[in-house]
């Protein structure tokens, strides 16, 4: 069964840092993108990051750029998130897809994206 499970999520005060991680089981990573997205409570679900297994290349939204960054190891991939805000509270999930979706418009076609993890909490708040 191929899928993802994030973990790492919790309570940090701002200015905090919390380490994610999504691990892959029933497939590689080697030929897929793995996308991290958030959705805070009233809002629509963004695209944040994303990691593309084939080049090593990554993309960052605006609103984490400098401040998260996207790795992999083995089979799974990692969001380090630093100096973190309370506009960072959201549930942050991961998702697979294809090599030409990591991009900014790539990462906002959610359908494409699959499959996706459960979710985890992050909360930024002193």
């Amino acid at each position: 069964q191929e899928q993802l499970v994030e973990s790492g999520g919790g309570l940090v005060q701002p200015g905090g840092s919390l380490r994610l991680s999504c691990a892959a089981s029933g497939f590689t990573l080697d030929y897929y993108v793995i996308g991290w997205f958030r959705q805070a409570p009233g809002k629509e679900r963004e695209g944040i990051s994303c990691l593309s297994s084939s080049d090593g290349s990554a993309y960052y939204a605006e609103a984490v750029k400098g401040r998260f960054t996207i790795s992999r190891d083995k089979n799974t991939v990692y969001l380090q998130m630093n100096s973190l805000k309370p506009q960072d509270t959201a549930v942050y999930y991961c998702a697979r897809g294809r090599r030409e979706l990591c991009s900014g418009v790539g990462l906002s076609y959610f359908s494409s994206f699959n499959p996706w993890g459960q979710g985890t909490q992050v909360t930024v708040s002193s």
